[in-house]
């Protein structure tokens, strides 16, 4: 079984990543996906966490997260491939991507070339530059 992390921010390029997972799946290969979803944290935690209940942070993060998940969500359940979703909040996206890509023993990650930044059309992402220059194992990165 092939053991794959997808990063994913909501945007076409990682939505492309997932649909190459699925194309790997038709093709009779087993897959095994975590998709991830690492964003930036806006406001410090400690900051704001003796006036805001635990349970109230969770529920902006789901509201900032779910969006960014439910298209690859679905996709994946279309296809009939279960997945694991996983949400981290990191000063720099990267080293979070590369560091759960070591934590979960995935054989490779998959992402598309860019997120939805400003210069997305332009360059290849920063995030998926640091990311190969990270990590270890295989990096498919899906135009």
């Amino acid at each position: 079984m092939l053991k794959l992390l997808i990063p994913v921010d909501g945007s076409q390029s990682a939505l492309r990543a997932v649909q190459h997972a699925i194309n790997l799946a038709k093709a009779d290969i087993s897959l095994s996906v975590t998709l991830l979803n690492v964003y930036e944290e806006q406001i410090p935690y400690g900051a704001i966490s003796a006036h805001v209940p635990h349970e109230r942070l969770q529920e902006i993060e789901r509201e900032y997260t779910d969006p960014a998940l439910a298209e690859a969500e679905k996709l994946l359940q279309e296809a009939g491939i279960g997945y694991e979703r996983e949400l981290r909040v990191a000063d720099d996206v990267a080293p979070m991507i590369a560091q759960r890509a070591e934590e979960t023993g995935c054989d490779a990650i998959v992402m598309g070339t860019h997120g939805g930044g400003v210069l997305s059309h332009i360059l290849m992402g920063s995030t998926t530059l640091k990311v190969l220059h990270l990590v270890k194992r295989p990096v498919t990165v899906v135009k």
